[in-house]
């Protein structure tokens, strides 16, 4: 079939909206008509090369939508079932799975490659096979993927919100629930209110961490942390110091998750220095994949029992995971309507990213 899509052919360049073949679904996989699919920055990432993936390449990972058509051997869905992506595939089988680290699942060796698990291409322009950003493609109409990337929700679910738990939801409140282990009475300290950060702001308050500071130098975004659940606001970590000593009475933060842009080496030590004895440091940003330092006082990490922890997906199993957030979501615990700033159509995707650059939304979503 024919369907539009937005590919990124170059690095650095814009994402280019065409009209692309599409294969119908082989053995373990299935056929998806998109609903909305979030504007996440890790898509931004395949831009600026920070995620090291041959091009061509159709981005968006963070999706929600309808099962149009089944591959041989699919029965875990039908033709009608709603779902949303994992931006992570999870066969089950393997010993990360077995041992229920589905974040962690060896098919996730596949997910900056371009290609099907098979090796081979779905979708095809100008002549070529075009790799699918975590095996999904999300940034086109309709998709092919595994059915392992692919979790049945309850029909009649408001898709164009859940598409925000393919990713960015899970992987921020995961980062405070499941990495960070926030518990009641905590004080948690988040780094880069994004939608991944506003996300952990939610999930620290839903474990009833007692004090949230939630760190951006943009006021918007400060001010949708504090709609979010935030105690506290700071438009840096020198300015969030002196308020976690207060807070703390000097005892300091039990948990800091960086959920910023991009990890930098630099937001280590400081972070450090803002953690209690055995506090965590969750490192859930993105790096560029060549950065290969990072700072902090080795004497104090020993001596104090503090810890660095890197988050994927938060830590989370998507088919656990999904459902119980769009739980929380319908019992008005968890907040998604107020995480999308703006809706845009496929064709406004380069304009949705240069939002989320200058920092004007919390969220984006493209709606189809």
């Amino acid at each position: 079939m024919k369907t539009k899509a937005a590919i990124l052919w170059g690095q650095n360049e814009k994402w280019q909206i065409e009209e692309v073949e599409l294969d119908p679904p082989k053995e373990g996989e299935v056929l998806v008509k998109l609903v909305a699919t979030g504007l996440c920055h890790s898509d931004d990432h395949l831009v600026t090369g920070d995620i090291p993936m041959p091009l061509p390449v159709i981005g968006g990972h963070e999706g929600a939508g309808v099962i149009v058509q089944t591959g041989p051997g699919v029965t875990e869905v039908a033709e009608g079932d709603s779902i949303v992506f994992s931006f992570i595939p999870s066969c089950g089988r393997c010993s990360y799975c077995a041992r229920g680290m589905q974040n962690l699942c060896d098919l996730g060796a596949h997910l900056i490659n371009g290609p099907q698990l098979d090796g081979t291409y779905r979708f095809h322009a100008r002549g070529q096979g075009i790799g699918q950003m975590s095996l999904l493609g999300a940034f086109a109409e309709y998709t092919v993927v595994p059915i392992a990337s692919v979790v049945k929700v309850d029909n009649g679910t408001p898709l164009d919100k859940a598409a925000l738990i393919g990713c960015g939801v899970p992987t921020g409140y995961g980062s405070a629930v499941r990495t960070a282990e926030v518990r009641a009475g905590e004080t948690v300290v988040v780094q880069g209110i994004g939608g991944i950060g506003a996300s952990a702001v939610q999930g620290a308050r839903i474990a009833g961490a007692r004090h949230i500071i939630a760190i951006d130098p943009v006021e918007f975004k400060r001010t949708k942390a504090l709609e979010l659940g935030a105690t506290h606001v700071a438009a840096s970590v020198e300015e969030a110091g002196p308020l976690v000593v207060e807070l703390t009475r000097g005892n300091m933060a039990d948990s800091f998750i960086i959920t910023t842009d991009r990890a930098e080496s630099a937001y280590i030590s400081p972070a450090l220095d803002l953690v209690t004895k055995r506090g965590k440091v969750v490192v859930t940003a993105v790096a560029n994949f060549a950065n290969a330092d990072m700072s902090g006082n080795l004497f104090m990490l020993t001596m104090l029992e503090k810890q660095i922890r890197g988050s994927l997906y938060g830590s989370s199993n998507a088919h656990h995971e999904i459902p119980r957030l769009l739980e929380l979501y319908k019992t008005g615990q968890l907040k998604l309507d107020e995480m999308i700033t703006k809706e845009y159509t496929l064709e406004e995707v380069n304009q949705g990213y240069e939002d989320m650059r200058n920092g004007t939304i919390l969220r984006g979503v493209i709606r189809f």
